[in-house]
C-alpha cells in the first residue's frame, strides 16, 4: 500500500510511518493505520459515517478512497484526494469511490527525527564538476560532462527507488509508476528487470557507467581515447535496453529513453569532436581500476541495502507479533498484582483515571530520566485517563545530605506548587543533575520536609521485591520485561478501554 502524497501531506517520516504501519499486528486494517498517525503525533478519532453528513466534516479528514486510506481536502466544490498520488474528484464521484469509514485527526507538534541526507553531497560533488568543467575543458567536454552528471543522477533515483524510496523526478517523467500501465511504464521496465549479474540489475550498472565516464571526464582530453570506447561501447547497452522494451515487455519507459538518449548524444559528441589521441597503457590501467572501484562500491550498497531491507521487513513481522495486545495483556497480568498502603505521596493526574501508573526510581539512576519522560509524556497526552505516583527508593543516610535535601526539595516543591511545576522539577533535575539549581525552584533554605512518607514508600517498594530502578507498574501490574518500556505508547489506547486492567 503506497500513500507517498498522504504522509507527505502530514509531513511524516515516511519510512518510519511504513515501518510502524508494517509491523502493527491488524496491518492493514483501519486500526493499524490509526495507530500509527497516534504514534506519529497525528492524534485521530475514526467514524463510519453515511455519505449525507460528510458535508459537515472539516475541511480536512482521512478516507477509504479507491481502496486506499487517502487525505481528502475541500477544494471549493470539489476535493482534493492524496494518496499514493495527488487527484482531484468532485462530490460525487468522492462518496462513489469511497467507503463510510472517516477518520478526523489533529496533527500535533512532535520532535521529528531529523535523518542525515547525502543528497546536499552529491549536489555539492555535482556542483564543483559542472564548475570545473565550464573553467578548464571546451564547450563540447562540458557538455558532455553534465550529461554525464544528468546520467548519475537518474541513475541514482532508480538505484533508491528499487529499495522504496519514491523519486519525484521519475515521478514527474513517467506518471505513476505504482500502476501496471501498458504504455510508458517505467514500473514495468525498471522494478521487473530480470538482469542480475551478482545481484546487480541492468539499470546499476547505468550507475556504474555514468559515475566511471563522469570521473573520466574530468581529465578530458588525455581520457578522450578511453571515453570515446566506452561510448562506442554504449551502442550495445542502448540497443540491449531498446530490444527488452520493445519486444520483451513490449512498453517504453520515458526514463530509460531519456537515458539511452543521454548515452547517444554522448556517443555524437564523441565521434564529431574527440580527438584520436593515442592509446596510453597508464590511463588504461588506471581507468579499470576506477571502473572495479565504482563496480565494487555498488555492489557493496547494493548487498547492504538489501540485507537492510530484508531485516526490515522480518523485524515488521516480528514487531507484528510483540506488539499484539493481547499478547502483551496476557505477559502483563502474569505476575501477582502489587498494592500499595500509600497512593498519595508524589501523586500527580487524574485521581479518577483509569489507568494509574507507579514509576519506582531513583534521583540516582541514570536509567530513570527515560523512564520519567515517558509517564510525563503519557500524562500530557491522555491527561483524563492516566494518573501517577512517583515512588523514588529513597533511605535516610547521614553520609549522603545531598540526596536528602533533593528529595525534600522534590517535596517542597509537590507540597507548596503545582503537579505541572513537581514534573518539571523532575525532569530539570535529570537534565542538569544539580542539586542547586533544584533547591533554587524549589525557593527553600536548610528547612526539611517530612520525608517519612517516602521512607515507608521506600520499604514497600522492597517488601515487593522492586528493588532495581526504573520500574513501571500499570494498575499494580509490574511491565513486562519482555518488553522496552517505550512499547507501552502502542498499548496505552487499548489498555485505557480494558475495563479488567
Amino acid at each position: 500500500m503506497l500513500l507517498d502524497k498522504l504522509i507527505h501531506y502530514l509531513k511524516l517520516d515516511k519510512q518510519e510511518f511504513l515501518f510502524q504501519f508494517n509491523s502493527h499486528p491488524n496491518y492493514p486494517s483501519a486500526l493499524a493505520f490509526s495507530d500509527t498517525l497516534n504514534f506519529m503525533g497525528v492524534r485521530n478519532d475514526a467514524y463510519e459515517l453515511d455519505k449525507e453528513y460528510w458535508d459537515e466534516l472539516p475541511e480536512e479528514f482521512i478516507a477509504i478512497v479507491d481502496n486506499s486510506f487517502s487525505l481528502v481536502k475541500k477544494a471549493g466544490t470539489n476535493y482534493s484526494i492524496y494518496s499514493d498520488k495527488a487527484k482531484t474528484l468532485n462530490k460525487e464521484e468522492l462518496h462513489k469511490k469511497s467507503t463510510d469509514f472517516v477518520l478526523l485527526f489533529e496533527k500535533e507538534k512532535v520532535e521529528s527525527k531529523t535523518a542525515i541526507s547525502y543528497k546536499p553531497f552529491i549536489y555539492a560533488v555535482f556542483a564543483i564538476v559542472a564548475i570545473y568543467s565550464l573553467l578548464n575543458l571546451t564547450w563540447f567536454q562540458t557538455v558532455f560532462n553534465v550529461l554525464s552528471l544528468v546520467g548519475v543522477y537518474i541513475s541514482l533515483e532508480i538505484f533508491n527507488q528499487k529499495f522504496g524510496n519514491t523519486s519525484a523526478v521519475i515521478g514527474s517523467i513517467c506518471g505513476d509508476t505504482t500502476a501496471n500501465q501498458t504504455v510508458n511504464s517505467c514500473n514495468k521496465i525498471i522494478t521487473q528487470d530480470k538482469t542480475s549479474i551478482l545481484g546487480l540489475k541492468f539499470a546499476d550498472f547505468s550507475l556504474i557507467y555514468f559515475v566511471g565516464i563522469t570521473v573520466l571526464g574530468l581529465f578530458l582530453p588525455e581520457t578522450s581515447f578511453i571515453i570515446k570506447g566506452f561510448t562506442f561501447a554504449s551502442v550495445i547497452a542502448i540497443g540491449y535496453s531498446l530490444y527488452i522494451q520493445a519486444f520483451v515487455e513490449k512498453t517504453f519507459c520515458r526514463v530509460c529513453i531519456l537515458i539511452i538518449s543521454t548515452l547517444a548524444v554522448q556517443l555524437a559528441l564523441g565521434i564529431i569532436w574527440f580527438e584520436n589521441i593515442h592509446f596510453d597503457v597508464k590511463i588504461a590501467l588506471l581507468s579499470l581500476l576506477l571502473w572495479v572501484i565504482a563496480f565494487s562500491v555498488v555492489l557493496y550498497l547494493n548487498n547492504t541495502l538489501q540485507e537492510k531491507e530484508t531485516l526490515q521487513k522480518s523485524n515488521a513481522k516480528n514487531l507484528r507479533f510483540k506488539r499484539n495486545f493481547e499478547i502483551f495483556r496476557k505477559q502483563l497480568l502474569e505476575k501477582e498484582k502489587i498494592e500499595f498502603s500509600d497512593n498519595e505521596t508524589l501523586f500527580v493526574g487524574n485521581r479518577n483515571a483509569k489507568i494509574h501508573l507507579s514509576i519506582v526510581s531513583n534521583p540516582y539512576c541514570g536509567f530513570c530520566k527515560d523512564a520519567h519522560k515517558i509517564v510525563e509524556n503519557l500524562l500530557e497526552k491522555y491527561p483524563e485517563n492516566i494518573s501517577a505516583q512517583m515512588r523514588f527508593n529513597y533511605s535516610p543516610d547521614p553520609k549522603n545530605e545531598k540526596s536528602t535535601n533533593l528529595i525534600s526539595d522534590f517535596v517542597h516543591i509537590y507540597n507548596n506548587k503545582s503537579q505541572q511545576d513537581f514534573l518539571k522539577s523532575v525532569e530539570y533535575w535529570y537534565e542538569t543533575k544539580d542539586e542547586s539549581k533544584i533547591r533554587e525552584k524549589a525557593g527553600t533554605t536548610s528547612n526539611q520536609e517530612n520525608l517519612n512518607p517516602l521512607i515507608m514508600m521506600s520499604e514497600e517498594n522492597k517488601n515487593a521485591g522492586l528493588n532495581f530502578t526504573p520500574i513501571i507498574l500499570i494498575n499494580g501490574y509490574q511491565f513486562p520485561d519482555q518488553y522496552d518500556r517505550e512499547d507501552i505508547y502502542y498499548f496505552i489506547d487499548e489498555l485505557i478501554e480494558d475495563d479488567e486492567i
